[in-house]
């Protein structure tokens, strides 16, 4: 297995998250149908959103590049390039508060 450079994918994501209209882009980087554990790079244009979803299970989001702001029910997480967040087991919604790139990893249930 080779290894992957996140630098140059988060580079790749954000740029086809600014080419498309919904301003967001996203690409798995490990996982599949028959394993427990998936990462996602996601990239958001600023002021975009991954509106409201249901928790996909354990997660948690690293910010790679910008500024974003995970919200569940009341509360709202602020998280910059370097943070880990710890996704809730609840409805939640990612915003951009900057153009901004990060890894989602699942462990799926």
């Amino acid at each position: 297995m080779s290894p992957s450079s996140l630098s140059v994918l988060a580079d790749e994501q954000l740029a086809l998250a600014r080419a498309t209209d919904s301003g967001r882009s996203a690409r798995t980087v490990y996982g599949g149908p028959a394993t427990a554990l998936r990462q996602t790079l996601i990239a958001l244009v600023a002021g975009r959103a991954l509106q409201e979803h249901a928790s996909p299970g354990e997660a948690t989001l690293q910010v790679l590049r910008g500024r974003v702001r995970l919200v569940a029910q009341d509360e709202s997480w602020p998280g910059a390039a370097g943070d880990l967040l710890v996704i809730p087991d609840a409805r939640h919604a990612l915003h951009a508060d900057e153009d901004a790139v990060a890894l989602l990893t699942v462990v799926r249930r």
